[in-house]
């Protein structure tokens, strides 16, 4: 089931049009951006990471969604008026002027930031790529036709800061932060990038009529018919490079346990977006944070 919202009525009057623009009551977002940095962090810690790791990237996940969201909407703002799922966002509405939207996501981004100065060089210097990502995703639906792809990387850099975070050094030198992230974090970061796919994917084809109406360019436009079955083959591309990225660094089999369920979530999926309904295809990318959490799970288990 989707997480549950939390009552925005228990919201003090001024602060809740800005918990409303980072998604305070829909966790769903930031959930799909923790699962896979918490696998990351576990694999390369080879298991428990310390809770002082724990802490910073469990913040700084909520912290940098909830900053992703502000410059988003900022950016959406003259489309989302048009579109009735985001008609009643906070800066369309100008319930809060742009200003007020980027100055508290800069603020959120600074906490953000804070937390990844407490890690180390090659951490920290890979948070500048982290955040440039994030900037450029919110405009690559005006130039790209698959800007999941951007949000894909957007969405999985949390795997190569998790292991800078683990095995970098204090070293400032570009070698030392080049080899501070191993083959395995990239593989990892391409894997996780077609769920990110699957999953967005999903979330286009609930505006794709609103989309096509306003010039906008998503994945489910480009993909067209082929939609379902493209997001099925992402599904199990990325299920397939974790498993196997996993067996070869030579994690225990038990990683191997997690995958009927995951495949399970795959099947289900299926089944709620083949009609491509609004309500059904909404529902699947809600129900993605329980497939992360699955895989976090297989990794727990193969690190324990």
């Amino acid at each position: 089931m989707p997480p549950p919202k939390l009552p925005m009525s228990l919201l003090p009057v001024r602060a809740a049009p800005y918990l409303d623009l980072i998604r305070w009551n829909r966790p769903a977002g930031w959930l799909l951006l923790l699962w896979p940095t918490l696998s990351a962090l576990w694999i390369a810690a080879g298991g428990f990471p310390g809770w002082h790791l724990l802490a910073v990237f469990v913040a700084g996940t909520i912290l940098m969604r909830s900053a992703g969201c502000c410059v988003n909407d900022v950016a959406d703002r003259d489309f989302d008026r048009h579109v009735k799922r985001t008609a009643s966002r906070p800066v369309t509405t100008g319930v809060l002027s742009v200003r007020q939207a980027l100055g508290f996501g800069a603020v959120l981004a600074a906490l953000a930031f804070g937390l990844v100065l407490s890690t180390n060089a090659a951490t920290i210097a890979w948070s500048f790529a982290a955040l440039a990502i994030a900037l450029v995703y919110p405009y690559a639906k005006r130039l790209v036709s698959m800007p999941q792809a951007v949000l894909g990387v957007a969405f999985s850099f949390g795997i190569p800061m998790a292991f800078a975070a683990v095995q970098g050094t204090a070293q400032w030198e570009w070698q030392a932060i080049l080899a501070s992230v191993p083959p395995l974090a990239w593989l990892l970061l391409l894997g996780n990038l077609f769920w990110v796919l699957a999953y967005d994917t999903e979330y286009a084809m609930v505006d794709r009529d609103d989309d096509l109406r306003l010039g906008m360019k998503t994945s489910a436009i480009t993909l067209g018919r082929h939609d379902v079955p493209v997001i099925m083959a992402c599904y199990l591309t990325y299920l397939s490079i974790w498993a196997a990225a996993l067996a070869y660094q030579g994690f225990s089999a038990l990683f191997l346990i997690a995958i009927p369920p995951a495949l399970a979530q795959v099947l289900w999926h299926h089944r709620l977006i083949r009609g491509r309904s609004r309500e059904g295809c909404f529902q699947a990318f809600r129900l993605n944070h329980w497939l992360g959490f699955t895989v976090f799970a297989g990794v727990l288990l193969a690190t324990a």
